[in-house]
Order: C-alpha cells, then structure tokens, then sequence
C-alpha cells in the first residue's frame, strides 16, 4: 500500500550527497505545503540539480531521507514517479517528431489509453498556444515552443507536483513571462512546484517560499520579503555623470556601507547595501560633493532578492 500523503508534499531531512571527494549537498532540510512554489536558488555547483535528481529518483541520495506525495524516493521510487513531473534543463522533446507525437509518445509510456492520450495532448497542445505548430517537427521550433512543449510533456501524467529545473534559461524576456504566467497558472489549479533557477527576479515573482544553497548547504531560507529584510536597510544607488570616476567613488562610499559594493560601468550606477538608509544618503552627497564628483541620479530603495544573494554569498547571481 501507498504511504499517505502529508501536509508537506515535499519533505528533506538532512541530505546528503557526495561524488567522490566532491560535497554536492551537506544536509540539506525542508518542507514544502501542498499548492504552494518553493524557489530553490543557487549559482552554478550549487547541488540545485543534484537535489532534483534526487526528489525526481533520478539519483540515490548517500545519507537522510527525502519523501514526494509522503513516498519515500529511495524506498519506492516507481511510486513517486507516479506522482511527479519533470521539466530539466535541456528540452527533453524529440526534435524528428512533431508536436503532437512527442505528446503522444509521453502519454504511451505513462500507459494512458490512446484515446486519453490523444485528448490531453490535444488539450496541452491548445493551452501552451502550440496549436499552429502541432504537426511540425521539433527541429523548426523556437526555444521558447520547445521550453513549452517540454512543460506540456511533464503534464501529461497529471502529477501533483512538478520539479521545474531552470524552465526559462536561454528564453528572451517576452517567452520568459510566458512561462511565469504558465507556471502562476498551474499552481492556482492545486500543483506543487519546485523550481530552480539563477534568475532571482523569476523567484522573487513566483516562489512562495526560497531556499537559497551554496556549495551544498542552505545559507538563508523564507519568503522574499523575509529574506530582503536580512539586508537590514536599503540600498544606496547612484549613477556617476563621468564613467572614469566611478572607481573613485566606490572606494569613497564604500565605508557607507553594511555589505559589498556593487559596480555597473555599463550604466556608470554605484549599489550599496546600508542599513541606517538616511544618514547613508546624506553622507553619500556630502562626499561625493566635495571630491568635485558629479551625481546624475541617486535614490535609497528596498533591496532585491540579487542583491540578498549578493551579501550572503559573495558572488552575484546572474
């Protein structure tokens, strides 16, 4: 008989994983409610991947206990496959077949009838606006069609909960709202979602709750707003009317502020993270103003989820 199913559809407990002398994950712990999108983040090497694999039984975990849908994924992985859907990365669509076959092919392998399969392919089809392409192969298709068949495909069992690994990597700025109001959409019909990425501004709009690892611990975990509020303030931000002085102005600010500062030489803009955003501003003026020093613009604004990454890490997301 099936475990039941728990409150917390996802549940880590002190995971584990090592590949040879490499630490991928270091204890890694959370729970996930029903209906709700936990944001996983994390740069490159993180263990982000690693821990999908692992919830989607993919890969064994070396120590602890990870359960989907109240199933434990090393004990009865054919069961939690019965549960879940998985969007990785890369596109895992066949580009000699159309759009409809990929679907069709998926349905099979779940073992739905030919004529379920055909219905919820047409359907998926339809929803993610690939209807005028649905007998094109999957080599004439954009990456923002193929992102989305993908998704489709993950969809055609009905899972409860859905592991989204980096959806929208690759994806131009319209393709990737596309995406969010999809994924907005699947959860207001009861889905869970887990969803990974290095966008943090797609987590800050989608997720939740986040869980933000690094070198395969967990460094900070909340909501957006809880984790903006770790900053402990604002941010300082202001642009330099001559490029060739904003070094100068960083080493200057720098003393003003409560974490690393960050440099755009593109936009010629300055960001410091402060915790008094008063004081810091008028302090800001008043040495900028008497080294000669220009200012185009300057405001004091709450911090974004980059910006959290940023101080916590050392290293700035992408």
């Amino acid at each position: 008989m099936e475990p039941s199913i728990r409150d917390s559809i996802i549940s880590v407990k002190d995971v584990y994983k090592s590949f040879g002398k490499v630490q991928a994950l270091q204890g890694i712990s959370f729970e996930v409610p029903k209906g709700t999108v936990l944001g996983l983040l994390g740069p490159n090497g993180s263990g982000k991947t690693t821990l999908v694999r692992i919830l989607t039984t993919l890969l064994q975990l070396d120590r602890g206990t990870a359960t989907v849908s109240g199933i434990n994924v090393s004990e009865h992985p054919a069961l939690v496959r019965n549960h879940i859907g998985l969007a990785g990365q890369n596109a895992a669509v066949d580009d000699n077949l159309t759009g409809k076959e990929n679907l069709e092919l998926v349905g099979r392998l779940y073992h739905l009838s030919w004529s379920t399969t055909r219905k919820k392919a047409a359907d998926l089809l339809e929803r993610f606006s690939l209807t005028d392409a649905v007998n094109r192969t999957i080599k004439t298709y954009s990456g923002g069609m193929r992102r989305r068949l993908d998704l489709a495909a993950s969809l055609m069992g009905q899972p409860e909960v859905l592991f989204l690994d980096e959806p929208t990597t690759g994806l131009d700025p319209r393709s990737r709202a596309e995406m969010w109001e999809v994924i907005k959409e699947l959860v207001r019909e009861g889905t869970t979602l887990l969803l990974t990425t290095q966008y943090l501004e797609e987590a800050d709009f989608l997720a939740d709750d986040i869980v933000m690892i690094d070198r395969g611990k967990i460094i900070a975990q909340g909501t957006a707003d809880q984790l903006k509020a770790r900053m402990g303030g604002g941010v300082l931000e202001l642009r330099i009317v001559d490029k060739n002085r904003m070094k100068e102005a960083e080493e200057l600010l720098r003393g003003l502020g409560s974490g690393p500062t960050q440099i755009d030489e593109i936009s010629n803009h300055i960001k410091i993270p402060v915790c008094d955003g008063s004081k810091a501003l008028v302090d800001a003026v008043r040495i900028i103003d008497n080294k000669g020093i220009k200012i185009a613009d300057i405001e004091l604004r709450k911090p974004t989820l980059d910006e959290v990454f940023l101080k916590l890490t050392g290293q700035q997301s992408r």
